[in-house]
C-alpha cells in the first residue's frame, strides 16, 4: 500500500484524480467502479474536467455501481446511482450501455447480484476501484464482520451506516439493507484506491496504518491488495504516530 498524505480535501482530491487519469489513459476501455458519498465528489468532478479537456475519454470506459440502498427508486436523489449520474455520467455523457447498476427494487436481488458478478467476469476484472471509508470502516456496504470471500451480495446495514446515510435524503428513510459488490471482487481489481478526509475518519485510518487486517474493520484489507493507494488529508491523519 502506498500512503499519500495531503494538506486538505482539495489537494487530496487532485492527487487522487491524477492517479486515476493515468490509469484511464493506459486502460481507456477498462471497467471502473467509483464509490458514492461526500468524499469522492471533487475527484469525480476533476475527472469530468479532464474529460472535457480531452485528456481522457470517459465515454470509452465501462462502469459498475459499487452499491445501492435496497428498496430505493433509482431516481431518488439519495440513491448511489443518482449520485453517479449527477457527478460523473451525465456531465461526461457516458452512454447507458457502458453502465451496469443494481436494480434495488427487484424482488429477486440474488439475480441482481449474479448479474453484477457476470458483468465483472465478462470484463475479466475491475480495472480500478475508488473507495471511500465508512466511519465504521466499511467498504461499499461491506459492513464489519463481513466475509472477505463474498462476491456481490445483499447485507443488513449497521446502525452507524443507517444513521449516517440519512444525510443523503431530504426526509427520514428506512435504510435496513444494502446490495454491494464483495470484498473479493474489490481485491481482484488491478488498482485499489481508498480516500478519506476529516476527523470522523481518523479511527478507521489508524486501523489501516496499524497493518492488522480484521473483518471488524473491512477497509484494513487494503493492506493485502497487490497495488493499493491510500489518499488522506491531514485531518483524517490526526495525531497518528504512523505518519511521523
Amino acid at each position: 500500500m502506498k500512503v499519500n498524505i495531503l494538506k486538505d480535501y482539495e489537494e487530496m482530491s487532485l492527487a487522487t484524480s491524477q492517479l486515476i487519469i493515468e490509469v484511464m489513459k493506459e486502460n481507456p476501455d477498462g471497467l471502473y467502479c467509483f464509490a458514492g458519498g461526500d468524499t469522492p465528489v471533487k475527484t469525480l468532478q476533476l475527472l469530468v474536467e479532464a474529460h472535457q479537456k480531452k485528456i481522457i475519454d470517459l465515454t470509452k470506459a465501462y462502469y459498475i455501481e459499487l452499491d445501492e440502498w435496497v428498496g430505493l427508486k433509482q431516481d431518488n436523489t439519495g440513491s448511489c446511482l443518482s449520485y453517479l449520474n449527477r457527478n460523473l455520467f451525465a456531465p461526461a455523457a457516458v452512454p447507458q450501455s457502458h453502465i451496469h447498476h443494481f436494480d434495488s427494487l427487484s424482488s429477486h436481488l440474488d439475480e441482481e447480484c449474479q448479474k453484477a458478478n457476470e458483468y465483472i467476469e465478462k470484463h475479466g476484472s475491475l480495472t480500478l476501484v475508488l473507495l471511500g471509508i465508512g466511519e465504521n470502516g466499511h467498504l461499499g456496504f461491506n459492513e464489519p464482520g463481513v466475509d472477505f470471500d463474498n462476491k456481490a451480495h445483499v447485507i443488513s446495514l449497521s446502525s452507524t451506516t443507517q444513521s449516517v446515510g440519512q444525510k443523503y435524503f431530504q426526509e427520514e428513510m428506512v435504510l435496513k439493507e444494502g446490495i454491494t459488490l464483495g470484498i473479493r471482487q474489490l481485491m481482484e481489481s488491478e488498482v485499489m484506491v481508498v480516500i478519506a478526509n476529516g476527523v470522523k475518519k481518523q479511527n478507521a485510518v489508524r486501523k489501516i496504518l496499524q497493518g492488522e487486517v480484521t473483518h471488524m474493520c473491512p477497509v484494513t484489507i487494503i493492506n493485502e491488495h497487490k497495488n493499493s493507494y491510500l489518499f488522506i488529508d491531514e485531518l483524517a491523519g490526526g495525531q497518528n504516530e504512523n505518519f511521523n
